[in-house]
């Protein structure tokens, strides 16, 4: 049965029951809000975690190897437990984008805290993981890429 939900970033969702990931603790600063679905382009990278308890609510997060190839996090076993499963092969990990509105090329992701996915049970809980080398904001584009998106926004404006 298709259920549908109206957001104040993608307008009508349409989703199943089986979209539906469901947060024991919620996420921090949002511990009330407890189901979520993910939203976005199968091709872009970047998906958006949207609350269903509250239309306006909705991150942006992607995988970790899309920031850091070689990202490594090693999660406490009682996170583990709690999304119900200690197999690897039932077990995704999302890290939270920051992306600026006026400056989207200086995005960050949370290597931190990631979100880890029971993908069989679909419950979910945001981890610090006990990797003390990442950071809250890891800087995704190098600078070379952050200075050609910046200069091309630039030129955009002074043609319109």
């Amino acid at each position: 049965m298709s259920l549908t939900l109206m957001t104040e970033r993608f307008g009508t969702v349409y989703y199943t029951e089986d979209d539906v990931v469901f947060f024991p603790r919620g996420l921090p600063a949002f511990e009330n809000n407890r189901s979520w679905i993910l939203v976005g382009e199968e091709e872009n990278a970047i998906k958006w975690l949207q609350n269903l308890e509250d239309g306006s609510l909705a991150m942006p997060v992607t995988a970790p190897d899309a920031v850091l190839p070689d990202y490594n996090a090693r999660i406490p076993e009682d996170e583990l437990e709690l999304v119900g499963s200690l197999d690897l092969a039932d077990l995704a990990l999302l890290i939270v984008v920051s992306i600026p509105e006026a400056a989207p090329w200086n995005m960050t992701a949370n290597l931190r805290a990631p979100i880890l996915l029971n993908l069989k049970k679909r419950r979910a809980v945001q981890v610090i993981v006990l990797n003390e080398e990442y950071p809250i904001r890891h800087v995704v584009f190098p600078d070379d890429v952050r200075e050609a998106m910046k200069l091309k926004a630039v030129l955009e404006e002074e043609t319109h």
